[in-house]
């Protein structure tokens, strides 16, 4: 029984840096190449597995889980999908880095509002309480962050190909 769980758990690892590299090299590639990566857009899908969050604690009581709600900003693989082959000339990469940076300015207000408000004192009279707002609210502004800097990219693109257009 140990030899099988270390084993499974030696696999799962393994596969883990395999992922990294290979994101890694495609990365590498992307920039070598000058074209964003190739992404299925049903990859936004995983964006699902925020919800598990919500299964754990009324059976045990834990509060780790409510950091799974940091994987709602995976929704933003369907924006990086629509957006993948796309040739990242100097317009593409100025509407990043204005994309990350409204993204970033957003997701610090939020988490700045809410540290602010939580720690004037127990939510509700409990500070369990605090601490799982704390968490959730730390969750999806991270996850907002990541699925927004996508979105904006999104945005950003499509309307200076309107823009171009009507010129």
């Amino acid at each position: 029984m140990i030899v099988s769980v270390s084993l499974t758990c030696a696999y799962l690892v393994a596969l883990f840096v395999m992922l990294f590299i290979h994101a890694g090299k495609k990365q590498i590639q992307a920039v070598e190449t000058g074209v964003t990566r190739k992404i299925n857009p049903k990859l936004g899908c995983l964006g699902v597995l925020g919800f598990a969050g919500f299964w754990t604690y009324p059976v045990d009581g834990t509060v780790f889980p409510f950091a799974f709600f940091l994987f709602f900003g995976f929704f933003g693989f369907y924006y990086e999908g629509k957006m993948s082959g796309t040739f990242m000339d100097e317009r593409f990469r100025e509407n990043i880095v204005r994309a990350k940076l409204k993204a970033y300015r957003i997701t610090f207000g939020v988490m700045l509002a809410a540290l602010i408000i939580l720690c004037q004192g127990k939510l509700f009279g409990n500070l369990e309480y605090t601490l799982i707002a704390a968490i959730i609210i730390l969750s999806l502004a991270l996850g907002l962050g990541i699925f927004l800097s996508e979105y904006l990219l999104y945005r950003y693109d499509h309307d200076d190909q309107a823009e171009e257009g009507g010129e």
